[in-house]
């Protein structure tokens, strides 16, 4: 499991990767959307900065997200599937976009995800 911090600056979240953006990548592709801000608006309880855990393998208290769509080679990233968060049952899809691959490596048949405390 790695730990990655997500900030919201006015409306839009964005990962912090600044080795990503060493690499040539843009501030554009760090933006969640479709599914992913809404998502970490829910998780961050008002707060404008969400740390989490994130692994391809499961872990204690991590929730699951299940690939859905493989979107290549047009738009790239994959749409994914969260069923339960914190135990509750909130069955909302979004769209983890192409730096998936930069962060995990793939687009995984399966991602795990938990609140960490900051």
């Amino acid at each position: 499991m790695k730990t990655y911090r997500f900030i919201k600056t006015g409306a839009a979240w964005y990962i912090d990767l600044p080795e990503y953006l060493a690499q040539g990548g843009s501030q554009g592709d760090l933006q969640m959307v479709d599914g992913a801000d809404t998502m970490l608006d829910m998780m961050a309880e008002s707060s404008n900065t969400v740390t989490l855990g994130i692994a391809t393998e499961p872990f204690a208290g991590a929730d699951l997200l299940t690939l859905t769509e493989k979107c290549a080679p047009y738009i790239g990233g994959g749409n994914y599937l969260m069923q339960q968060y914190n135990g509750q049952f909130i069955n909302r899809t979004m769209w983890l976009c192409q730096v998936t691959e930069f962060v995990l490596g793939d687009i995984p048949g399966q991602i795990y995800v938990r609140k960490e405390k900051a």
